[in-house]
């Protein structure tokens, strides 16, 4: 139980954190993983080399010990982490260690003066406390995924069923349970995580889910990156007919119901959740903005489906933005093309989805423009983060 006491504690280091979080998370990482390489696979290796984990951690600590006495004020940020552990399969065994190594780090790196017995007591008592809450949300996930019709627990067997480019740069790959059986449903924006061996390792991904549920299969579009171990190999490596090992599907971002008008903005691979969105949408006669930023025409996937179904239902608007290059990353949107582009009532729900200054400039552009805040919806691929 977590004290008065030990809150203020807690609170106290908050200064400390904003100046030296990171460095403390990215020592609490090199032990982690250098003392316990049985956690690794539930960790990506191209983030923690980008500094894009360690980040995204500290901004976590930062935000649990900013708001230990009002934890309701954390927002989204609880639901964002439950589902990539769920979606990853973090068991309630991986948490001692993690605690283990997060003590030991606040203690070298911030030394023993600052970090007194009663300061680790108190960071003690918060993880503890914020595990607790994590472990039995996850239990309730995994529970909920292992009753539902087409459901399972743990990793299931699925077949590429097919391979299919749909830009220079991105390939969906359809996926067939290897048992025969049914699949879940998922709801639009949902991901799943993906469990393969690269090079004799373990590795884990989280993968958006590019197609509403049909209770057959699934469908995954990847973008091959550079630098990344999955995505490579599930290009390069992977052909028709090998079996990947799947997690049920997972994730908050998820297509709400509604009649107010939808906007779907993304950029780059961004585009996948809001495929489903999409298709969900033009059931019913809602009206629908969908707007896609990438580098060049030419890598950009999908458009000829979009421009088919801007065709068949009237009540979509398609808008394309292209930065001209074939290097770096979409162009951020600006006010003025948003304004041209959405609704005149600023009444809408608005979702979007790419990279973090992509989405900061969207959001940016969003409130300019007077969208309620409460009416915005974003999700991040990799690391759980904040925008600005």
């Amino acid at each position: 139980m977590l004290t008065a006491e030990q809150r203020a504690i807690v609170q106290s280091t908050v200064p400390l954190l904003e100046a030296g979080g990171e460095a403390l998370i990215t020592h609490f990482y090199q032990r982690l993983l250098g003392e316990h390489p049985e956690v690794r696979p539930l960790f990506n290796s191209t983030h923690q080399k980008t500094g894009a984990q360690p980040r995204a951690l500290a901004f976590s600590v930062l935000m649990y010990a900013k708001h230990i006495d009002r934890l309701e004020n954390l927002g989204n940020l609880p639901a964002q982490i439950i589902n990539k552990h769920v979606a990853l399969q973090v068991q309630p065994e991986h948490y001692p260690i993690v605690g283990r190594c997060l003590l030991s780090s606040i203690r070298e790196v911030l030394g023993a003066e600052i970090a007194t017995d009663a300061v680790i007591d108190a960071w003690a008592a918060a993880y503890q406390q914020l595990a607790d809450i994590l472990i039995g949300a996850e239990a309730q996930a995994y529970d909920r995924n292992a009753s539902a019709e087409g459901g399972w627990r743990g990793a299931r067997a699925f077949r590429v069923a097919r391979k299919q480019a749909e830009s220079p740069e991105i390939t969906s790959f359809y996926l067939a349970p290897v048992d025969g059986g049914a699949v879940m449903a998922h709801l639009p924006g949902q991901f799943i995580g993906l469990r393969v061996m690269v090079d004799g390792q373990e590795q884990r991904r989280n993968y958006s889910l590019s197609a509403l549920a049909n209770g057959r299969e699934l469908r995954i579009s990847v973008k091959r990156e550079a630098q990344g171990v999955v995505s490579r190999h599930l290009h390069d490596v992977v052909q028709e007919g090998d079996v990947l090992e799947i997690f049920p599907p997972a994730g908050h971002f998820t297509l709400a119901e509604g009649d107010k008008p939808l906007v779907l903005i993304s950029g780059g691979v961004g585009i996948t959740p809001t495929l489903p969105m999409l298709a969900s949408a033009l059931g019913s006669a809602r009206p629908v903005v969908f707007i896609h930023c990438a580098r060049t025409p030419e890598v950009q996937g999908f458009r000829a489906r979009l421009d088919a179904l801007a065709l068949e239902h009237p009540q979509l608007q398609c808008h394309y933005l292209y930065d001209g290059t074939d290097a770096g990353t979409p162009q951020r949107i600006g006010v003025e093309q948003l304004a041209r582009w959405l609704p005149a009532s600023r009444d809408v729900e608005a979702y979007f989805c790419g990279p973090q200054p992509f989405m900061a400039a969207v959001q940016q552009g969003l409130r300019a423009l007077g969208v309620p805040a409460a009416q915005t919806h974003h999700e991040f691929f990799g690391p759980s983060q904040a925008l600005a």
